[in-house]
């Protein structure tokens, strides 16, 4: 109910202070510390918290140092209604440079919490867990389960968490909401392909260039014909609002070892965003062969390598339903209609639609990631926002429950 929610709010920003003064970098990826603490402090606010440990071998296989998942699953009246999942991810990026306050330190400063993760996506642990809490004040005319799934790899994929969670059958939703924004009910996003590229060829005296194979000079073939396509993608144009077109970027490169030497191998690693109306194994296959064409030539060997592939997410069947709902309490919590779209990224949701689930993203922040400072120096969350979403998402899951 709203009065527990506003007479609690003191509480859920201490909880969310707590949560953002425990580091859990992704890289490294070692977050076990901070699931810990999470459900340390989800069980002083009464909630049985399940602590599922990723296997170490698995944990490694996807990049993780360590990974433990949390589940809390509150039933309502006879449990017969709909199971709601509710996932939010704990993993943040680094820091990097540019602070002005500290990113682990979870300072208020004019009506806003600042620090790594504040809004993505530790305020959304906040958000799930007192709307639910609120539940369970006032649980009369309630029936079904709503579970808070608590993962740890989001910035790097989601196949420790919400994937596992799902593989593992420790989890089977009718319903998932995932980490968001309060300005907006996200029902589509992008996709993700990265690839990593390794060219041969024959190193050679620099005094002699033609007696090897350059694996450079076969690259920069390469990367005009990645950059030509880059044009060529600008002008595909979503039909999700708020997409855009997909996107190719060479992240990283490397290659060589000494001045006087004709290099004879050269990696890089690529992006590639896929919109909703893309199938990622499509694209994988044309991308390679573009690739593989235009690094030809004597000598030279190209290889490509799958590192990620994350299929986009598509609106399912029965998320309008959700939507609605979402839009209803919104609109008076807000004073302001939100709309239905996409964005221009990728996230743990997707893992939830793949199964058959209709997902929505919605939580605490603002109208954009940019204004949240999310991944970038300053990220915070403004209390205000923080306490509307509470209550949005209590009032939508009351309704999404109702015997």
């Amino acid at each position: 109910m709203t009065d527990f929610i506003d007479a609690n709010f003191p509480r859920e920003v201490d909880f969310l202070k707590a949560l953002v003064r425990v580091p859990s970098d992704n890289p490294p990826g070692d977050c076990a510390r901070h699931a810990e603490e999470a459900a340390r402090l989800l069980e002083e606010l009464g909630f049985t918290v399940e602590r599922h440990k990723v296997p170490d071998e698995i944990a490694k296989k996807h990049g993780m140092a360590s990974a433990t998942n949390l589940i809390l699953r509150v039933t309502f009246g006879s449990g017969k209604g709909p199971v709601i999942a509710m996932n939010a991810h704990g993993d943040v990026v680094p820091p990097g440079e540019g602070w002005t306050h500290d990113p682990y330190g979870a300072e208020e400063v004019n009506g806003a919490i600042y620090g790594r993760g504040a809004a993505v996506s530790k305020s959304d642990y906040a958000t799930y867990a007192f709307a639910l809490l609120a539940l369970k004040n006032d649980p009369a005319g309630l029936d079904g389960t709503v579970e808070l799934h608590l993962t740890y790899d989001e910035e790097i994929g989601g196949y420790t968490g919400p994937d596992w969670l799902l593989k593992q059958k420790l989890t089977k939703p009718d319903i998932a909401f995932s980490a968001g924004f309060s300005y907006a009910v996200v029902t589509a996003h992008n996709g993700v392909l990265h690839l990593e590229v390794t060219v041969r060829g024959k190193q050679a005296h620099a005094a002699m260039p033609e007696s090897g194979a350059d694996a450079l000079e076969a690259t920069n073939g390469i990367l005009t014909a990645i950059y030509e396509e880059r044009k060529r993608l600008n002008r595909i144009k979503s039909k999700s609002p708020g997409i855009g077109s997909p996107k190719i970027t060479v992240g990283l490169i490397s290659g060589g070892f000494a001045t006087n030497v004709v290099p004879d191998r050269v990696v890089m690693r690529l992006d590639r965003r896929l919109i909703p109306e893309e199938k990622g194994t499509k694209v994988e296959r044309e991308l390679i062969a573009l690739i593989k064409r235009a690094g030809a030539g004597k000598g030279i060997k190209v290889e490509c390598k799958r590192v990620i592939l994350a299929e986009p997410l598509k609106p399912r069947p029965g998320v309008r339903k959700i939507v609605e709902t979402i839009q209803r309490h919104a609109k008076r919590e807000l004073k302001t209609a939100i709309k239905e779209m996409g964005v221009p990224l990728y996230t743990d949701a997707r893992h939830y639609s793949a199964a058959g689930i209709p997902t929505v993203l919605y939580g605490a922040g603002p109208r954009s990631i940019l204004e949240a400072n999310a991944h970038s120096a300053n990220e915070h969350i403004k209390l205000s926002d923080l306490k509307a979403a509470t209550k949005i998402v209590e009032a939508t899951l009351r309704d999404l429950l109702k015997a």
